[in-house]
């Protein structure tokens, strides 16, 4: 006699399928990272992330209002910083009049609802390319948290929503919330980059923003000693947690696929949303393989993209998000 249960009564069809689907994928899910450059008039494609661009502020203004009639609200800034105003100290970070600041207000006067987030790090200011001051061939931790708060300060003056830490150094999110609650900013949020790992997958966003570390004496070659080692488990619920405890308002997995464990572990320990950034190098891997028509571009994005979500997302930072509205018909 055959069972009574049969869980293929639940699959018969499309329809059965859609109404007991328990992870579905909104506009409301994406944050849209957006990468400025400088100039006018100015829509670069990135060779390593194809149909992805450089935008200056003329056309990042055009960006975000074609955005906001997508049904995308949130959106995480990056600047490509000229060589010239790079140094070891990150001091054009702190330039009001500087590129992220007008990015951020180009934003806010072109669409005033959207949600601003920015990106705090020093390696595109760095000449190094290091998300910290060198000396000694190392990364100075404290010096770089106070250069790092200053920097939030100056995004939250500017309008931006959310300042997003990017860089691992200790004790910086406290750091960046005693500076902004100093300064007033006690609405302005943080999104802590708390999981971050020293991934592989990040190679194309170096591209578009030329911010790999440089290759010279008395400087660290890669970020492994302030980035978190891929082999680590446990370590990224208790770098998520010291996060909280200092004023994290969004705590962030970086990258995506490779860590949907570290996802759902941190998601069952805190209350706080969760970010998954899926990150460049995941981007770049399906848009290849579907120029050489060795897998189905949508059905690979929409199967990651659902996997992230199921896996405890509250946010997904994703270079697919204008992909995922075409798919909405």
């Amino acid at each position: 006699m055959y069972p009574l249960i049969r869980n293929r009564r639940l699959r018969a069809s499309e329809s059965i399928r859609r109404l007991i689907r328990e992870t579905t994928l909104t506009p409301d899910d994406f944050l849209v990272p957006l990468f400025v450059t400088e100039g006018k008039g100015i829509k670069e494609e990135i060779p390593s992330m194809p149909n992805y661009f450089r935008l200056s502020l003329d056309n990042l203004e055009k960006e975000v209002k074609e955005l906001w009639k997508m049904g995308l609200c949130s959106v995480l800034l990056f600047v490509k910083v000229e060589d010239k105003l790079k140094d070891n100290k990150g001091t054009e970070a702190l330039n009001p009049n500087g590129l992220m600041q007008r990015a951020i207000k180009t934003v806010k006067n072109a669409c005033p609802q959207m949600l601003v987030m920015t990106d705090v790090a020093l390696d595109p200011f760095s000449s190094y390319g290091h998300d910290g001051i060198v000396a000694e061939g190392m990364i100075l931790n404290d010096e770089s948290a106070e250069v790092l708060a200053e920097m939030s300060v100056s995004h939250a003056k500017a309008g931006a929503d959310f300042v997003a830490p990017s860089d691992m150094m200790d004790g910086r999110i406290l750091t960046i919330r005693e500076a902004l609650e100093d300064e007033g900013f006690t609405n302005t949020g943080i999104m802590a980059y708390s999981a971050k790992y020293a991934s592989a997958f990040y190679g194309p966003f170096r591209d578009a923003l030329d911010s790999a570390p440089v290759d010279i004496a008395n400087v660290p070659k890669d970020k492994k000693t302030y980035q978190m080692d891929y082999a680590n488990r446990y370590e990224a619920i208790r770098e998520t947690q010291l996060d909280i405890d200092e004023g994290a308002d969004i705590v962030m997995v970086k990258p995506g696929l490779c860590y949907l464990d570290i996802v759902r572990e941190i998601r069952n320990d805190v209350d706080v949303p969760v970010a998954v950034y899926q990150v460049s190098g995941e981007y770049a891997m399906v848009k290849a393989a579907a120029e050489k028509g060795w897998l189905d571009h949508d059905a690979v994005m929409l199967e990651q993209l659902t996997a992230i979500k199921r896996a405890g997302a509250n946010i997904i930072a994703s270079y697919f998000a204008k992909d995922f509205i075409r798919t909405l018909g």
